[in-house]
């Protein structure tokens, strides 16, 4: 970097109309993240106490539609994540949460939300749930990342059924066979080198393993 370059990067630190500038988008990213919060807890509210009835709606997502204009998936979504919040990460609800942490490590709803698919699935470890919070609330993980992360947990934690991994082990190895007997009996029949009895018996062979495993 030259002296001029130098000099203007300290006029950009000196100029307070654009420290204030940043620090106001610093500030409007965090508010953006967590805006949700507000009207989840409200949703929450007049959900569980049915007040949606008082103003002439029958269901709840008849109130969504027809008056806020979300949708019923929306709707479900934001309190389901406001109720696993209040119950199992409370400091998320906290004033103090956002303000200690730089915009970028604040997460919003969706990463708020695989954090709640990861609590209630049973085949996780606490210490797979601790992972995942730690990439959520403190590292401020891209949710797509942290999507893949939960899935590749999944798949590592997934319980198989001793007798069914037998089973697919069995198939896939007569599958093979199949596959190995059919290259042979074509091999054979270009060359004629087998008689056709013994053609007609691996032809027999071939229906009886294909209809069974095919």
């Amino acid at each position: 970097m030259n002296f001029a370059q130098q000099g203007m990067e300290r006029k950009k630190k000196e100029d307070p109309l654009a420290n204030h500038l940043r620090e106001d988008m610093a500030r409007a990213s965090k508010d953006f993240k967590t805006a949700w919060v507000t009207l989840a807890q409200g949703l929450f509210t007049i959900y569980r106490d049915k007040l949606f009835h008082a103003w002439g709606f029958d269901k709840f997502e008849d109130y969504l539609v027809r008056e806020l204009g979300l949708t019923k998936a929306m709707g479900n979504k934001l309190i389901k994540n406001y109720a696993f919040i209040e119950n199992e990460e409370p400091v998320y609800l906290k004033k103090e949460f956002s303000e200690s942490r730089e915009s970028l490590v604040v997460p919003g709803i969706e990463s708020v939300d695989i954090l709640r698919l990861a609590h209630r699935n049973k085949e996780l470890t606490r210490d797979d749930y601790m992972k995942l919070r730690k990439d959520v609330f403190d590292k401020g993980k891209d949710p797509t990342l942290i999507k893949q992360d939960l899935t590749a947990l999944m798949k590592e934690r997934k319980q198989v059924d001793p007798e069914e991994e037998r089973e697919m082990r069995h198939t896939t190895s007569v599958r093979r066979f199949l596959t190995a007997i059919k290259s042979f009996k074509k091999d054979m029949e270009s060359l004629k080198l087998l008689e056709a009895d013994i053609l007609e018996a691996a032809d027999k062979l071939l229906v009886e393993l294909e209809e069974k495993y095919s």
